[in-house]
């Protein structure tokens, strides 16, 4: 359905909109039909799929559902080795560069190898960084790895050039999913200097929220938990991404 040459056109994105699907709470979504309905109209840049604790089953059952009815391409943001499927256009390799634990340094990649081999899906290898968003996320507490403080712009900025350094094509700056407090602007401008693509998500919650976080350097925004608490957010999004096209300068 889709020609994957992903990574082009996250590099060529300044003001892109991925919506973050988890499995786990969409089998059980009593509007599926609304929501894809909502998600059509609306056609975000990509559909992000995956969670840090999500059935094999109810995985599966939901990346064949968005990719028989839904008209976005589909990335799979994998919480473990066997969160793939063939339906999908991507998948985001991630690497946890902001923890220690080598589980998600290099262990699930190996167990992921022998799934990923002679999938015809991109491959994006990415370097994963959790931020504190003021509450103990789901990926932080099954990874058993700390987020970076709020303050540490300057250790995001160095992990992230590790990351460049090690062959990283993407950077994510993840809050987590609920959190109370959103990437701090001033972490997502000086990570940005890294000169990867900057994929920043977690406690993202209004149209300005947005809005700045493409101004300060992000070249795709993720939208989770907002639309879980209130579909209609989507008809919002909408209107943004007719009306507003990012033209102002980057704010550094």
């Amino acid at each position: 359905m889709f020609k994957t040459d992903l990574l082009k056109k996250i590099e060529s994105m300044n003001n892109g909109l991925a919506i973050l699907v988890d499995p786990d709470k969409f089998v059980g979504l009593e509007k599926k039909e609304e929501w894809i309905r909502k998600i059509n109209f609306l056609k975000p840049d990509f559909l992000f799929i995956g969670g840090s604790v999500v059935a094999k089953n109810d995985f599966d059952k939901c990346i064949e559902l968005l990719h028989a009815k839904v008209d976005v391409p589909l990335i799979i943001f994998p919480g473990n080795y066997d969160q793939i499927h063939p339906s999908a256009q991507g998948l985001l390799f991630l690497s946890l560069l902001s923890g220690k634990n080598p589980e998600y340094l290099i262990t699930q990649h190996v167990k992921a190898v022998d799934y990923l081999e002679g999938l015809d899906i991109e491959i994006l290898p990415t370097a994963y960084l959790l931020i504190d968003g003021g509450i103990q996320t789901a990926v932080a507490y099954v990874s058993q790895t700390q987020p970076i403080p709020q303050y540490g712009k300057s250790i995001a900025a160095k992990i992230s050039l590790a990351g460049k350094y090690q062959g990283k094509k993407l950077i994510y700056l993840d809050a987590g999913s609920g959190a109370k407090s959103a990437v701090p602007l001033e972490m997502i401008i000086e990570v940005k200097k890294v000169g990867l693509p900057l994929i920043v998500g977690g406690g993202i919650k209004t149209i300005d929220d947005i809005k700045k976080n493409h101004l300060a350097g992000a070249n795709i925004v993720v939208i989770g938990n907002k639309i879980e608490e209130d579909v209609d957010f989507l008809m919002d999004l909408a209107e943004y991404r007719s009306a507003c096209a990012i033209t102002t300068a980057p704010l550094n």
